[in-house]
């Protein structure tokens, strides 16, 4: 797939999200969505859902989220009608507590913690890439959640070599809580990301290829 990054954004600044993911869905090519259920998650997923119902969504789930995030997960699961393809690792939480001493700290042990991420997302996320063979990602992702997303744009290439489309990625935080009291999405507010040490911190699907 070729792709003039610099045109694509140019072109796409401005736009809405839902034209951003028509013209995602429009190249014709093999489209993934991805989903933590992360608070205000419910808005891209709503997007897709209204545009391209049958895009396969994937949820890594950690197994170490809040409960409130689980219910509401499957709130917005229902509500939607999301073509879900769920992944976990392959040790459970409290195996993993056990030998690993709990969730790690990259500052205490940054090799245990990359360990851990590995177990917890990265491991996960490849099996889903493995069973359905994307060429396009659709990501929740903004510029202002982190200083590493504030280096990509609109449409970046992945170094896994998938065309990663954020078409949220210019929005305020405002913006997308007007989008969910608009269409009165659920929204989880107990949502908890283990190799996250910090808000503004990566949790390695796009950064790790």
């Amino acid at each position: 797939m070729t792709i003039d990054l610099d045109a694509v954004n140019a072109e796409l600044k401005d736009k809405s999200p839902e034209a951003i993911v028509r013209w995602a869905t429009g190249l014709d090519k093999r489209v993934m969505a991805t989903t933590s259920f992360s608070p205000n998650a419910a808005a891209m997923l709503h997007l897709i859902q209204g545009i391209a119902p049958d895009i396969p969504v994937v949820w890594v789930d950690s197994g170490y989220n809040m409960a409130d995030a689980y219910l509401v997960a499957q709130e917005i699961i229902e509500r939607l009608g999301l073509n879900m393809h769920i992944y976990i690792p392959e040790m459970t939480a409290e195996r993993r507590n056990a030998l690993m001493g709990g969730i790690p700290h990259p500052e205490d042990d940054p090799d245990l913690h990359r360990e851990f991420t590995r177990q917890v997302k990265l491991e996960p996320f490849q099996r889903a890439l493995d069973d359905l063979k994307p060429q396009v990602w659709l990501t929740g992702i903004r510029a202002n959640e982190t200083a590493f997303r504030q280096t990509l744009d609109t449409v970046t290439w992945d170094e896994r070599g998938l065309l990663r489309v954020a078409p949220f990625f210019h929005w305020s935080e405002a913006q997308v809580e007007e989008y969910m009291n608009r269409y009165e999405l659920p929204s989880c507010r107990h949502y908890f990301d283990p190799t996250k040490a910090a808000p503004d911190v990566e949790c390695g699907l796009h950064t790790t290829g």
